[in-house]
């Protein structure tokens, strides 16, 4: 039996990586985002490249809440089960707070951990009720502390959402059951939110290359690991404990 995998924001960046990379594995894949038109092309394209392939698409806004259920539910009952589910999509358009600009902020904040413990939520009840699986919940290597200006939001968000997936990591523990719930945080990877950032980081990593460091610490299932793992696991023990002037330089 083929491995199901459901990705949520796969229209472009980390997800729509991840998934042709699980396809190519032998993966068979649910991928939602908002476009739906760019899933559709994915889907094409991993067909004609990998045949005999499965990939149903949802058109999903992860702050629909009752949709996110609907979907996850949709995807589990067409490919018969689901083995991971991938909380990827998110939101990195946060400005420093006091700028004036709090919608952006607010649609980060809500979409990134809101909508988190929507997509968590719904991939629970599937995993628990099949009692085996991974939830895996993207993070970010900024996750290591508050960060100044333009992040912080942002990098609160991915905090939190990393002190969620811990808390469920714990409840699967107590219940003793085969799920793993595994936190994966991404450095700085090449992808269409960095470029909307406007800025080139100096240590932006290769799409291909992030994506597959990604696709193999899933498929490890590690507990929590910041990937590729050179330089991003140092990168981020430097985050922890340098002074806040030289954590403003290194983002």
């Amino acid at each position: 039996m083929s491995e199901s995998v459901l990705i949520t924001g796969a229209s472009a960046g980390l997800g729509a990586g991840m998934a042709r990379i699980f396809a190519a594995r032998g993966a068979d894949l649910a991928i939602t985002a908002r476009r739906l038109d760019r899933l559709n092309e994915l889907r094409t394209a991993v067909v004609t490249e990998h045949p005999g392939r499965t990939v149903v698409t949802y058109a999903l806004d992860v702050n629909d809440h009752d949709a996110v259920f609907e979907a996850f539910e949709a995807a589990a009952q067409h490919l018969g089960h689901l083995d991971r589910i991938v909380v990827n999509a998110g939101l990195g358009k946060g400005s420093a707070v006091g700028a004036g600009h709090l919608r952006g902020n607010r649609d980060t904040a809500l979409t990134n951990f809101v909508g988190g413990i929507a997509q968590c939520e719904a991939a629970m009840r599937i995993l628990y009720r099949q009692g085996r699986g991974q939830l895996v919940v993207i993070s970010s290597v900024v996750a290591a502390r508050g960060m100044p200006g333009p992040m912080n939001v942002y990098a609160a968000s991915k905090v939190a959402l990393t002190h969620l997936a811990e808390g469920i990591r714990g409840d699967v523990r107590a219940k003793g059951l085969p799920i793993t719930v595994s936190t994966i945080r991404p450095g700085y990877i090449d992808s269409e939110m960095q470029s909307r950032s406007g800025r080139r980081h100096p240590l932006l990593m290769d799409a291909d290359v992030g994506c597959t460091a990604m696709v193999d610490a899933i498929q490890r299932e590690v507990r929590d690991a910041c990937v590729p793992r050179w330089p991003w696991t140092a990168f981020a023990a430097g985050l922890k404990v340098l002074p806040m002037s030289v954590v403003r330089r290194m983002v």
